[in-house]
Order: structure tokens, then sequence, then C-alpha cells
């Protein structure tokens, strides 16, 4: 039986890996982190999870990469590493002997001024590049006040988490708009980095607190109220009341019919199929994008030229549950 470590960490650094999705049993597919696979075309995924035997490895078939899963988490995330070979190697002091050079000591991140050293997009001139492409997305002025500027993603990440970026990649050393995850007390645990270009992953999202769900917006969220959950941080912005799971499955221990949520139209994306039918499986409600919209996401809608009051009126006329979610559903993935 294939380790259920090597499964449980695989998922965890899932959030990292640009268009990660299960083939199948033991198959995972993704962009290669090590050469960024194809750069004529985005849609090119030839990284791979497999299993040989108990064990989980990487390869990619597109610069000839590979390695057993301990080496890829240390490229790609140096703590999730040190956790893996913790859980991994846990009761073997002969392995672990070989990895004693390392410090395993759980780190804590008690500083809560780490948005310090950036800027504020509201603070940027209005003609200065972020501060346009915020406007020229029609993200709401009065968030742009939560919403920051880093002018060397690489340098300010490991100060604020040491290791995460060890490898130099001019990728990294690149402006990135930062969107920080507050929890409920104000305090900062988690933050995503938007690439301005395209530079690969465009977005990145880094946990200061293990123990807490990646989810933006709790800061100004009511629990006894409806619940709007879509996907991406930027997109939750446009709707009252609203989070973004940031690919990660909420666990909100609110009643099924206060949450509504609200997936990317993207009716070919496995991956988000999936995870509606989850939904679905769960009682929650959905809402299933009516066939002449024809925009990606809500941030593309506003772009366009619909208003919110429109969008509003489309995702309360097109939300679903159980049977006739099934129902559309099955119509829709087909569009």
């Amino acid at each position: 039986m294939t380790s259920f470590v090597d499964l449980k960490f695989i998922n965890k650094v899932s959030s990292q890996l640009e268009r990660f999705k299960e083939k199948k049993k033991y198959l995972f597919n993704f962009r290669c982190p090590y050469c960024g696979d194809s750069k004529k075309s985005k849609w090119k995924s030839r990284g791979y999870f497999y299993r040989v035997k108990v064990d989980m490895f990487y390869k990619c078939f597109n610069c000839g990469v590979g390695t057993n899963l301990a080496n890829f988490l240390k490229k790609i995330d140096h703590n999730i590493y040190k956790e893996y070979v913790v859980e991994k190697f846990q009761g073997n002091t002969k392995q672990l002997k070989n990895t004693s050079k390392f410090d395993f000591r759980p780190t804590k991140f008690v500083d809560k001024n780490i948005l310090d050293d950036l800027k504020k997009i509201s603070d940027l001139n209005n003609n200065h590049p972020a501060r346009r492409y915020l406007t020229k997305r029609k993200i709401p002025e009065g968030f742009l006040d939560k919403l920051y500027l880093c002018d060397n993603w690489q340098k300010w990440v490991n100060k604020v988490k040491p290791g995460v970026l060890n490898v130099q990649h001019p990728n990294n050393e690149v402006p990135r708009l930062i969107i920080p995850f507050f929890d409920t007390n104000d305090d900062v645990f988690a933050f995503q980095g938007r690439a301005f270009g395209k530079e690969l992953p465009k977005y990145m999202t880094i946990k200061l607190d293990e123990n807490k769900q990646k989810i933006f917006g709790l800061e100004r969220i009511n629990l006894h109220e409806k619940v709007y959950i879509v996907e991406g941080p930027l997109d939750s912005l446009f709707l009252p009341n609203s989070l973004a799971a940031a690919g990660s499955d909420l666990d909100l221990r609110i009643r099924p019919e206060n949450q509504v949520y609200i997936f990317d139209n993207e009716p070919r994306n496995k991956e988000i199929v999936a995870r509606m039918y989850k939904c679905i499986d769960s009682n929650n409600n959905i809402v299933v994008w009516p066939n002449d919209v024809k925009e990606k996401d809500i941030n593309e809608m506003v772009i366009s030229g619909k208003n919110i009051a429109q969008i509003r009126d489309i995702i309360s006329k097109n939300i679903y549950n159980k049977l006739s979610a099934l129902t559309k559903l099955n119509n829709w993935k087909r569009c």
C-alpha cells in the first residue's frame, strides 16, 4: 500500500503546483516547477507524481528531471519538506540521523508587522503600474488599502518565512501583488503573491500558520448570514459577505443552506467539476452559470461591463442544490 504520508504531503504541496490534478489513483499531473514547462502553451503539464512499489516519485517529461518525493518537497517548500521527513521517518532513528543537520522544531511566526516593509496600493500614485493594474481590473477602491506591492517577491518571502524560496529564479525576483489573509483577530496567517506579468506560477500562497485553512476574508465575514464562497480572493471583493477558498476545501461549520459555492465558469475544467460534485454530495448550494455568461469569473464579468447588481441577480437566479444541482451541472459541463 502506498504510504499515507506521501499522499498527505502531495496534497499539502498541491496548492503551489500550477494546474495540479489527479489523473487517476496514484498518478498526479501538473506543470513542472523545475523548468516551468512549455513557454508556448500555458495548458501543457508534463510533471507527474507516480507510484513505485509503496513510494511516490516525480518525473518531468519536458526537462527530464526525476527525483523522489523528499527532494521534490525540499525544492518547492523547505518547511513542508522538514515536516515530511519527520513524519515519514519517525521511529526510524537510523534514517533520522542522516537528516540531523536540519532543525525540525516548528517555526512560530509571531511578527504581526510583516506587512510593514510593503507599500499599500492605496498609497501609490494613480499612475503607478501596480495601481493602474488594479484600476484596470476594476477592483473596488475601498479594498486598495488591504492590498500591497512587494518589489522583490523572493527577498521578502524569505525574510517573512525563511527558506521558503531557496532556489534563485528570475520568476521569483520580481514584483508581486500581495494579498494578505487575515483571521478574525485581524492577524495575518497567510498571504498570496500574484504575478503582474507572465511569471509562473501566477499565484503562490504561503501559510504562516499551518493549522489554519486558506480562507480569505475571515476578518469581514458574518457567519450568521448567507456566505458566498468563491475561488479567488480578488473575486470575493465584489460580493457582500464573501470568502475565497484559495484552492482548499472549506469547513465553516455552518448549516449547508447558509453557504453558496461559486466556482469559476470553466465547464471543461475537470478539477472544478469534481469539486462541484463534492459540494452537491455535501448538500451545499452551488451556482451553475447559465450558457449566456461567457466570462471565466466574477472579475472578468465586471471588466466586461456587468455591474455588481447584475452579477448578484445572475447568481441569485442560478443557485441549485441536490437533484436540481446535479441536473444543471451535468448539462453545464458539456458546454
